[in-house]
């Protein structure tokens, strides 16, 4: 018989990873998918030109967690409040001089 959190671990969905259109399509998605993670990319949901407050809104309740290189996002007041009030769990890579397949590997880590 399984214990209760071993139970509980099988029924939960799978991390997904929302990369908006500052990580590109590609490289960091590949590293990520490599690191065995769920991945999704803007340019496969929303077109190039989508306001940030309005796929930030989408991603949220789809409960997937964005990875951006977008700063500025935390500056901007129509972005930061779509950013609080969808919920949405967002990591922001700061660092400039990372490459696509190196963004991939620190966001990546050990999945099972």
């Amino acid at each position: 018989m399984k214990r209760g959190s071993d139970a509980s671990s099988e029924l939960r969905e799978p991390l997904v990873f929302f990369l908006d259109r500052s990580l590109g399509k590609k490289k960091v998605a590949q590293a990520l998918r490599q690191a065995g993670a769920v991945v999704e990319v803007h340019a496969d949901h929303f077109p190039a030109d989508a306001r940030d407050e309005d796929w930030l809104r989408v991603v949220g309740s789809r409960g997937w967690i964005v990875l951006t290189k977008d700063e500025r996002i935390r500056y901007r007041p129509n972005e930061r409040s779509a950013l609080l009030r969808s919920g949405v769990r967002a990591f922001i890579l700061t660092a400039r001089d990372l490459t696509g397949e190196e963004m991939g590997e620190v966001s990546s880590p050990s999945w099972p």
